[in-house]
């Protein structure tokens, strides 16, 4: 929770790590938008090492150490991504696992997590929002509950790296600023 008077921090996740992903694109438009209101810091989960329980280890490797102090420094997470053969981008779940130790007293218990899915394909990536919700449910986030927020077709709606089409600009940015509110 931001002290009285300061802007939220939010810990943003792209589940993609494409050079030119579309979930990125809608990650930094709501970056874009919330400026001003919201300070933004991006994790790039690519480079967090795959789970490995003999490296979980104290001290934790460096990467880990990064991911989870992000974490710990956030106020909120919000993770914006695709959708791979219906459920969750192995990086991304990776992350999460990393993220979700120790087990019942991970970084994630009690974080509030907005989540966000960006597809290529007319179902916007919905069927993996019902298995992220269930990974953070696990490790006891608090998800942000509101109607699925899901941006299909979306090479038709990207343009340079942002997305434009102002039907899915309003629908995610509704519920962004909604998630705010709960922060």
């Amino acid at each position: 929770m931001p002290e009285s008077g300061s802007q939220p921090k939010l810990l943003c996740i792209s589940g993609s790590l494409r050079s030119e992903s579309f979930n990125t694109a809608v990650l930094e438009t709501i970056v874009d938008k919330l400026d001003g209101r919201a300070t933004c810091e991006r994790f790039d989960i690519g480079t967090v090492p795959h789970y490995n329980a003999d490296l979980d280890t104290d001290p934790a490797l460096p990467e880990v150490k990064a991911l989870k102090d992000a974490i710990a420094a956030a106020d909120g997470v919000v993770i914006v991504t695709p959708e791979y053969n219906y459920s969750i981008p192995g990086v991304l779940k990776n992350a999460l696992d990393w993220a979700s130790r120790p087990g019942y007293q991970s970084v994630l218990k009690d974080k509030p997590v907005f989540i966000a899915t960006v597809s290529g394909g007319g179902t916007g990536g919905v069927r993996c929002q019902a298995h992220l919700k269930n990974v953070l449910a696990a490790v006891l986030a608090q998800t942000f509950v509101c109607p699925e927020v899901a941006v299909p077709t979306a090479g038709q709606k990207i343009e340079n790296g942002r997305l434009t089409d102002e039907t899915s600009i309003k629908l995610v940015m509704t519920a962004v600023d909604s998630f705010l509110q709960t922060l």
